[in-house]
């Protein structure tokens, strides 16, 4: 294993893995993504970084030169796993996108990524009676890396991180055989992350532009004004039911933020009833005040890019547990 620790993405969407993973010290030295406007958001943070604007399906690791890295990360879609999703799995074209992350490990042959790391939907874990998993979990070990139920856990970046947003996801951490005398692996541990304080991410006395406002004839306007109160606290619409969040809790964001309606989180300011702009949601989901938007990309795609990203703090301690295992695995 080499002194700099590099990474690699499939499905690098807006790049929350790898700001995090650059965070704790790792340089990404490609990326794959297929969508055009996930991709202009990506080039316009990670401008140094090697991006293949390409179907996953259509990748390889000759024709594309795909640089050995001692991490791939990669956050396959997860419609087909959620439990509010479709739940055909691999039966769904999206599920099987699971399989070109381990036909692109069969390729890498001896140079494979020394740590695999995945990311999707909780259900993932118990869906299909645990078929899926036990699916998953074979084809890694047929790759050649150790891998079992204690490399698996669900993180939330509201235990883990200063974060308030609640958004539990699961991940998979897998380490080859070759290169490692075991595949134990301790994912971090929530703890005292410090009092959280939407008011550090949201603007809650300032006003923004009339877009983001509810306009006081609007039918959601009606239902959702009837639960505000003076705290600063947020308010999600579900079903036609108004929940009202308790202070300094944000629910988790989700891709559909920019059509507006169910799921989207609502504020008050002082201007009126509005949804959180899509900064305030970047800021939520963990990624530093660096980060831009390109100003083609229009806004329901930047909600829809930051609903689909992963927490840049919570890829950042997984990182750093990562590159813990790794340096206790050079010192022995």
């Amino acid at each position: 294993m080499k002194d700099e620790l590099t990474a690699g993405a499939l499905f690098a969407g807006i790049g929350g893995f790898c700001f995090g993973f650059e965070d704790s010290g790792f340089a990404t030295r490609w990326a794959v993504e297929s969508d055009d406007a996930a991709t202009r958001t990506y080039r316009n943070n990670f401008a140094a970084v090697r991006l293949i604007k390409e179907d996953v399906r259509n990748v390889s690791v000759s024709s594309h030169s795909l640089e050995e890295v001692d991490v791939l990360h990669a956050g396959f879609p997860c419609q087909s796993f959620s439990q509010a999703g479709s739940r055909r799995g691999f039966n769904d074209p999206r599920g099987k996108l699971f399989f070109e992350v381990i036909r692109l490990l069969g390729e890498f042959g001896d140079k494979k990524p020394s740590v695999l790391v995945l990311e999707n939907a909780p259900y993932l874990r118990y869906g299909n009676g645990g078929a899926w998993m036990l699916r998953i979990e074979q084809e890694i070990k047929r790759a050649g890396y150790w891998f079992r139920s204690s490399n698996v856990a669900e993180l939330d970046p509201f235990d883990l991180t200063p974060l308030p947003q609640k958004r539990r996801r699961l991940f998979m951490v897998a380490f080859a055989i070759d290169r490692f005398r075991n595949g134990r692996f301790e994912f971090p541990r929530a703890g005292n992350c410090g009092r959280k304080r939407l008011s550090e991410y949201i603007d809650f006395g300032g006003e923004k532009d009339g877009y983001y406002y509810l306009p006081r004839d609007n039918r959601y306007y009606h239902l959702i004004s009837r639960e505000v109160d003076k705290e600063e606290r947020l308010y999600q619409l579900r079903k036609y039911v108004v929940r009202a969040k308790p202070p300094d809790v944000c629910p988790t964001l989700t891709a559909n933020m920019g059509l507006g309606g169910h799921n989207v989180p609502f504020a008050k300011d002082a201007k009126g009833l509005r949804k959180l702009t899509e900064y305030e949601c970047a800021a939520l989901q963990g990624f530093p005040t660096r980060f831009v938007f390109p100003e083609d990309v229009i806004r329901y795609q930047r909600y829809r890019q930051v609903g689909n990203a992963v927490a840049v703090p919570v890829a950042k301690r997984l990182a750093e547990s990562i590159t813990k295992k790794i340096h206790e695995e050079r010192d022995r």
